[in-house]
């Protein structure tokens, strides 16, 4: 169970970027992050009431405002790196920093990992760097613009790993009460950036739905995530949760018609055979 959670956030992070890569390549990166927090802020506080109740320590709601200034960084420029860069390329390099940050800090700390499990690790991390391979530019599209924005998406990733980290040292007891003060403090954070900068969220009514449902989205797949970090072994529900790439990529296919190569599709094959062996390798 803790493992189909961690797929589930996966494919819901992978949608969560594509819906955000398409809207900030039409609209301006912060006003289209802003909207999205307080999507998902509007979205938890509503479901807060029927969800079981809940007893956040103060700790746990620091970790959630760590969580805030991590994960609201690394979104930021997540989408910064997807609005001027490849998809394709983009999330796999996010994804990697991501999951390589929480799996050599729990692994430092003493979590032990069976052979299969390990293995699955390794496979899940060749899986993404697979998944990033593309085919020749078109004509007139040279080397640089496709390699556009990774830098962004190292910094990206960094965050993100963070973010994994902070949000999976709250405790069970405390519900979904860091994951709220996480995105109450996001929404603040970013709407400060929105005034300094005089900044305007005006857009068409799509591009608001988008950034809108970009936010539920990547909301459900943090409250997915929370819940199975805290029941399974951090290494291993990262590392699934980080195989979002793969959603990405084949939501592209299917939605912009987007050709998946053989790497890519053997990116997206050994993903699946990653998840095989964690699950088997953690029995």
């Amino acid at each position: 169970m803790v493992y189909l959670l961690a797929i589930t956030s996966a494919v819901l992070y992978g949608a969560a970027d594509f819906t955000g890569g398409l809207t900030t390549r039409r609209a301006s990166t912060i006003p289209v992050v802003f909207i999205s927090q307080a999507s998902g802020l509007i979205f938890l506080a509503l479901s807060m009431p029927v969800l079981p109740s809940a007893t956040a320590s103060r700790a746990d709601l620091l970790w959630g405002v760590a969580s805030a200034i991590t994960g609201g960084i690394g979104v930021a420029l997540l989408y910064r790196a997807l609005a001027i860069g490849a998809m394709a390329v983009v999330a796999p390099v996010t994804a990697v920093c991501a999951v390589a940050i929480p799996v050599v800090v729990s692994v430092f700390l003493g979590e032990r990992l069976l052979p299969l499990a390990a293995a699955g690790i390794g496979l899940g991390m060749a899986s993404i760097v697979l998944v990033s391979q593309q085919t020749a530019a078109p004509e007139g599209e040279g080397l640089e613009k496709r390699s556009s924005g990774v830098g962004i998406a190292l910094v990206s990733g960094v965050m993100i790993g963070f973010f994994f980290l902070c949000l999976a040292q709250t405790r069970t007891e405390a519900g979904m009460w860091p994951l709220l003060v996480s995105r109450g403090v996001s929404v603040i954070m970013f709407g400060g950036v929105l005034l300094v900068t005089k900044q305007s969220i005006r857009m068409s009514g799509r591009l608001v739905f988008l950034a809108s449902l970009c936010g539920l989205l990547d909301m459900l797949a943090n409250a997915f995530y929370l819940v199975a970090a805290r029941q399974g072994p951090l290494s291993l529900v990262v590392t699934l949760s980080s195989l979002y790439p793969a959603s990405t990529v084949l939501l592209a296919r299917v939605v912009l018609g987007e050709r998946l190569n053989l790497l890519q599709l053997s990116g997206v094959g050994c993903a699946l055979a990653a998840i095989a062996l964690i699950v088997s390798g953690s029995r």
